[in-house]
């Protein structure tokens, strides 16, 4: 096929868009978009993890405290500090449940943190049990669990 044979008129205009001129923003999102909103309940930080080997070591030899899928451990720190929580998860089936149950811990412990003895170290341990617990009876299994334990030291 030449030149020759191809139309040199211009394809007919196409239909307008869906959106009308004044509202389009080429390469932006519509809507006014400002700062990203505060998260609800941010984080205070008062509650430290456990990252040294040596309070693991502690941990391990410490008495151990259960009551249902919850098992807690105590370790004595240094008294003005803040108290450190460890969590392990066993008997879950995936990373996602895992997850799901130590985020759950997490939260349980930041309920229970007036509890908790300033300096400690907790190594708090849940089955797969725990995560169909209501949140409220596992806040209040892991409060005693935390006070019994402190209070055996």
């Amino acid at each position: 096929m030449r030149e020759a044979h191809v139309s040199a008129e211009q394809p007919e205009a196409q239909e307008a868009s869906r959106l009308p001129e004044p509202h389009a923003k080429p390469g932006r999102t519509g809507g006014a978009q400002g700062p990203a909103p505060a998260r609800p309940q941010a984080p205070l930080g008062l509650i430290r993890r456990v990252r040294d080997r040596a309070t693991f070591a502690a941990l391990a030899g410490a008495e151990r405290h259960v009551r249902g899928p919850i098992a807690v451990r105590f370790a004595v720190g240094a008294a003005g500090a803040r108290p450190r929580v460890a969590y392990a998860v066993s008997g879950a089936r995936n990373a996602v449940a895992r997850n799901r149950l130590r985020r759950r811990l997490r939260a349980a412990a930041a309920r229970a943190e007036a509890s908790l003895e300033p300096g400690g170290a907790y190594l708090v341990s849940a089955r797969r049990e725990a995560m169909t617990m209501p949140f409220d009876e596992l806040v209040d299994e892991l409060r005693s669990l935390v006070v019994e334990a402190g209070a055996r030291r």
